[in-house]
């Protein structure tokens, strides 16, 4: 279901990127960017029956890590792809070595905040006008201690529930 993101991709993310977030959608040039950064980046598609229904990236920096996007197409949604994204991501930053992870996440959207929450995230703060052009706020979330065996046993629990 997971493919790495490949430059021949970014066509299709575009797209989905725009129907996703609308004006505050990511350029193709941050894109191209984003996988110009190397191994400092772990970018993945999900994908059904040959179409991109999601993707996800991180960064990765020592021992911090760094959700960059999480995306999933609105016909997909509710079907734990968002969740089995993450959670690959997760896993990815654990073997980098990551102690913890942060993102934001719009402030009206319930949804990925309650996906975050479950994963162990926590709120930091806010980040008044963040997404831009729209000057919508994001929170700042973390989740410490994501390298500990009892959060590798959370990610697996996330991944069975959403598995049945």
């Amino acid at each position: 279901m997971f493919e790495p993101l490949r430059w021949w991709h970014l066509g299709d993310i575009v797209v989905l990127e725009r129907e996703i977030f609308a004006e505050d959608a990511w350029t193709p040039e941050l894109f191209w960017s984003e996988l110009a950064q190397g191994a400092a980046r772990h970018y993945l598609t999900a994908v059904r029956d040959d179409q991109i229904i999601g993707y996800g990236g991180l960064a990765v920096h020592d021992d911090e890590s760094y959700v960059q996007t999480l995306g999933v197409a609105a016909d997909a949604r509710g079907r734990g792809v968002a969740t089995r994204l993450l959670v690959a991501l997760l896993r990815h930053a654990r073997t980098r070595g990551a102690r913890r992870c942060e993102l934001e996440v719009r402030t009206d959207n319930a949804v990925a905040q309650s996906l975050y929450r479950r994963l162990g995230f926590v709120e930091l703060g806010v980040r008044r006008g963040y997404y831009q052009p729209s000057g919508a706020d994001a929170y700042v979330m973390s989740a410490d201690r994501i390298h500990t065996g009892d959060y590798g046993r959370m990610l697996d629990a996330a991944e069975q529930a959403v598995s049945r």
